[in-house]
């Protein structure tokens, strides 16, 4: 009986043919949001009805209704296999990509071959999947550039074999941020991890030597040049000797931390965040104002370090400084470099220096 409905539709689509393929797009997306409404009350064969019918109907329509089919089909628990697989396929990585890295009905040898035979773009999408077995990730490693690795090394999802994971610690070898994402991750084979971490330490080593003196050099210049915005420094200075003895108290009863520092941050109360940075790490406070408000973040970075807060705070602070432009997201992940490199003891000589 199905089979005859779908027939006796496609029979009627092609009876109709001729329309501007805006009309079809329209039919598509009544289609197609019928079927995601009911998808849940209809049996298998029923199913297989609008798949004929949206097959028939990708054929009359333009690459952005394609897109919009692929995004309204990749969330659907039960997905019409024929659509999804002919979307997963298609060239354009706009209209394949959405399937391709949501889609859990989709077949896994459909995703093995279009990793085997498709481009870049095909091959990210599918490295971002929410799972991923050994079987996908290989000709993931094997045939993907930088960003594929890099996107499967940052997916917690993905499990690499024994040929993954050398292919990928091979790569890491002349790609230090890969090296970083590897180091991260808890289930790379003990013999590689030891390769990844050694590389990790050698890189760390190796900034750490060159950072300390133009790290310092920036703060110099900072705080001879930064002053405070207008408007923090309106209708007064902060009275930082009053923010000085809330610091000491604090910490007196043990309540100068991340928790609280966070907390000045986000409410702006710059003075304190002043106060706490000068006290946890042991600098002035004539060298902690200037780098609040400097372009150059190292500084901050390296103090907040010295202080013994964590990065969440750290992040917190940059992010609110008073009468200063946003930070952007790559400029956070470049300073957070520093941060991660500088130990506690270097971070607190280079400040006090």
């Amino acid at each position: 009986m199905a089979v005859v409905a779908s027939a006796a539709l496609i029979a009627e689509l092609d009876a109709i043919d001729g329309r501007p393929p805006e009309r079809w797009t329209e039919i598509l997306q009544q289609v197609t949001n019928l079927f995601v409404a009911d998808v849940d009350r209809l049996h298998e064969q029923q199913v297989g009805v609008f798949d004929d019918v949206i097959v028939r109907l990708m054929d009359r329509v333009e690459a952005p209704a394609l897109i919009q089919l692929g995004k309204a089909l990749s969330d659907v628990k039960r997905p019409p296999p024929k659509a999804i697989r002919r979307l997963a396929f298609d060239q354009n990585p706009s209209i394949a990509g959405p399937v391709l890295k949501r889609c859990r009905s989709i077949a896994h040898a459909d995703l093995v071959e279009v990793a085997r035979t498709q481009h870049h773009a095909h091959l990210l999408a599918i490295a971002s999947r929410q799972s991923i077995d050994p079987q996908l990730s290989e000709p993931l490693v094997q045939r993907g550039d930088a960003e594929v690795r890099h996107a499967l090394a940052e997916n917690l999802g993905a499990r690499l074999s024994q040929a993954g994971w050398a292919a990928l610690v091979e790569a890491a070898e002349r790609d230090e941020r890969l090296a970083e994402k590897l180091g991260k991750r808890s289930d790379a084979p003990p013999g590689l991890r030891k390769k990844v971490q050694a590389k990790v330490d050698g890189t760390r080593m190796r900034h750490l030597l060159a950072m300390p003196q133009a790290v310092r050099e920036k703060i110099e210049t900072t705080v001879a040049t930064t002053e405070a915005p207008e408007e923090f420094r309106q209708p007064g200075p902060p009275d930082y000797v009053e923010a000085h003895a809330r610091m000491v108290d604090l910490n007196r009863k043990g309540k100068l931390n991340d928790s609280s520092v966070n907390r000045f941050a986000v409410c702006r109360e710059y003075a304190n965040v002043v106060a706490a940075l000068a006290f946890l790490s042991g600098s002035p406070i004539e060298v902690i104002e200037p780098l609040i408000f400097s372009d150059q973040l190292e500084g901050l970075i390296v103090t907040c370090k010295a202080a013994r807060l964590n990065w969440a705070t750290t992040t917190m602070i940059v992010r609110n400084r008073p009468g200063c432009p946003p930070v952007s997201n790559d400029d956070l992940e470049r300073v957070r470099a520093t941060f991660d490199v500088f130990s506690l003891s270097v971070a607190q000589r280079t400040v006090r220096f």
